[in-house]
């Protein structure tokens, strides 16, 4: 049997299907790092979308079991706590842990036209009360990262609604 030299060829040889295959992975890489990497910007907004739900769930466990829920909040993060008698004791729940703010996240808090000292160190007792009767503390939070133009507030009613919306922070 001879080889024919004149046979023509038909599909790709495995190299080519190699160079092929690297040209989509590094492709789909570039993809994945520039959408992972979208800034600040979406991140503080999940940020800030993560909080409003936290903050709403834990309202919603406090109506159902018939417990205030606490929330605290620092310059590192968030934390929920449960009313025992006259003390405030951590929740450690899945669901209800302590949150880390973003690195260089800034937080403002108020409540009433007033604001509530932000400290280093979660205070003893929570600032902000998700009460068993379904009302919570009126609240304003305001999240933002210091090279970002936009950022976000969070304003907690007395009927225990919760409201998300993006604020201009450049001028203030």
């Amino acid at each position: 049997m001879r080889f024919n030299a004149s046979r023509k060829r038909s599909g790709f040889t495995l190299i080519e299907l190699l160079v092929v295959v690297v040209i989509l992975a590094v492709l789909a890489g570039a993809l994945t790092l520039a959408m992972g990497g979208l800034g600040g910007e979406r991140q503080l907004e999940q940020q800030a979308q993560r909080t409003q739900a936290l903050i709403g769930y834990a309202c919603e466990q406090a109506e159902l079991v018939g417990r205030d829920v606490g929330v605290s909040v620092d310059t590192q993060g968030y934390r929920f706590s449960r009313r025992n008698g006259a003390d405030w004791l951590p929740l450690e729940s899945d669901e209800l842990r302590a949150r880390e703010w973003l690195a260089g996240t800034q937080v403002a808090l108020g409540s009433d036209g007033h604001a509530i000292v932000v400290g280093d160190d979660f205070p003893k007792k929570p600032q902000l009360v998700c009460f068993s009767s379904g009302e919570m503390t009126p609240f304003r939070m305001e999240l933002r990262l210091a090279d970002l133009a936009q950022g976000w507030r969070l304003d907690g009613k007395p009927d225990g609604s919760l409201a998300l919306a993006a604020m201009n922070v450049r001028g203030r």
